[in-house]
């Protein structure tokens, strides 16, 4: 059972903050503003924080004797040993974002979540709110915690804030309005491997206490078959929807996916009551200047007629093939591969199977040589390289003189890359190399 505990419950309780990441220091930001003095409690702590207790040095022990703990999203509860022996004891284990929902004013927040493209539908929904002339925090798993005293205390009009699967199995209600913007398998080992657990768990945030509409992708299958899932009401959203519509256009956006994922935005602000965003005229003023968001089907450069696209932080086949449907007409080398987290790729076969104009996928470690016989098997031209330079390197000269080369792996960074971030520089350092080959002499 979800704890229903809210931020002003804690003081006067011995709370334990276990993981000390990005949302973990907005934690302890928290509970100091609290007046709280929290155990501190990290897998593997840096050696210059002496107060901060390994888990495995006495920190699993020790928050054993607290009340109640804060955990950050990373932290499975399916899998931590730590989180287990908590839970045997009837100690609460909450998160963040869960204690801000509980007594935020949820009529100002929409909440978005999804497999692939939540971070871009909260991005659009804030800019447009922003260009309305609103005060808002766009924030969760995008950026800012709401609750982080570092920004909670700016005048917001509203709250814009995107759930992961990992947080949302921390949040025991919900705002009114939430979106949902694809499913698709992933993050299995966190959800114990089990594609039916991630879906509930990505799901849950639309049924808890306080739900009332879900705006959802109407195309998606997966959703479609979990419509008992998707809470009292739902608004169904198609890529089809509204064809007419000129408005996005300042948006810059590529590819369907990312018209349903405005149009997605854009009901959330009007299920909020926002009247300006049903005004064409005033959503095509909001619109101007968005940026597009890093490694996000963004354009990076071309080399010799050759158009780079970074799109590093997809991870998984749904938002792949979404990229690739971006640049239809033309020749795509698609890079593909990484670290490994138990994704089935026959879908990903399946829907670049036959596609014209042709495509070349050229796989990199850690899982490309998986990719790469699955891909072949089902008749898709696919070339299993050593390392993303060398894929780059043959994508560009595949590719030219007028096609694409698009990064968008369909699995992590972790391994080979420090990030996804890191993965993207890599790819535009190999992208400069190219073009230095062919610049005028």
């Amino acid at each position: 059972m979800r704890s229903t505990l809210s931020w002003s419950d804690l003081p006067g309780r011995r709370v334990g903050l276990y993981g000390l990441g990005r949302e973990g220091r907005a934690n302890l930001r928290k509970c100091r503003q609290l007046g709280l003095d929290p155990l501190l409690v990290d897998d593997a702590p840096a050696a210059q924080e002496p107060a901060v207790l390994a888990t495995d040095r006495g920190g699993a022990q020790a928050l054993l004797g607290c009340d109640v703990v804060v955990k950050t999203p990373g932290i499975s509860r399916y899998t931590n040993p730590t989180l287990r022996a908590l839970a045997s004891r009837g100690i609460p284990v909450v998160g963040g974002l869960g204690l801000w929902l509980r007594e935020a004013d949820r009529g100002r927040v929409l909440c978005v979540t999804g497999t692939k493209g939540k971070s871009s539908t909260v991005a659009i929904a804030g800019h447009l709110l922003r260009g309305m002339g609103h005060r808002c925090l766009v924030g969760g798993n995008f950026g800012a915690s709401p609750y982080d005293p570092e920004y909670a205390d700016a005048g917001h009009d509203y709250w814009i804030i995107e759930v992961s699967s990992y947080q949302a199995t921390d949040v025991a209600s919900s705002p009114p309005v939430v979106a949902v913007t694809s499913l698709h398998p992933d993050h299995l080992p966190w959800h114990g491997d089990d594609p039916e657990t991630y879906y509930r768990d990505k799901l849950s945030l639309c049924s808890q206490p306080g739900a009332d509409l879900t705006i959802a992708n109407g195309d998606s299958d997966l959703l479609q078959a979990r419509r008992d899932r998707l809470g009292p009401r739902v608004h169904w959203i198609r890529a089809a929807d509204d064809p007419g519509a000129s408005w996005m256009a300042p948006l810059g956006l590529l590819g369907v996916h990312n018209r349903r994922n405005a149009l997605i935005a854009r009901a959330g602000l009007e299920a909020l009551g926002i009247e300006q965003a049903s005004d064409p005229d005033v959503l095509w003023a909001a619109a101007a200047g968005f940026e597009h968001l890093e490694s996000r089907l963004r354009p990076v450069g071309t080399a010799g007629g050759v158009l780079f696209v970074d799109d590093s932080l997809s991870t998984n086949v749904l938002p792949t093939l979404a990229a690739v449907d971006a640049f239809p007409g033309r020749r795509v080398a698609l890079i593909a591969g990484g670290f490994s987290r138990g994704i089935d790729y026959q879908p990903l076969a399946d829907g670049l199977r036959g596609r014209t104009p042709a495509i070349l996928v050229l796989t990199v470690p850690d899982n490309g040589a998986q990719i790469g016989s699955v891909l072949r098997t089902a008749g898709v031209d696919a070339v299993d390289c050593a390392d993303l330079a060398t894929a780059v390197t043959r994508g560009h000269s595949w590719a030219a003189p007028d096609g694409v080369v698009l990064l968008s792996p369909a699995a992590a960074s972790f391994g080979r890359f420090a990030d996804y971030r890191d993965r993207a520089a890599a790819f535009v350092s190999a992208m400069n190399t190219c073009a230095a080959t062919v610049a005028p002499a």
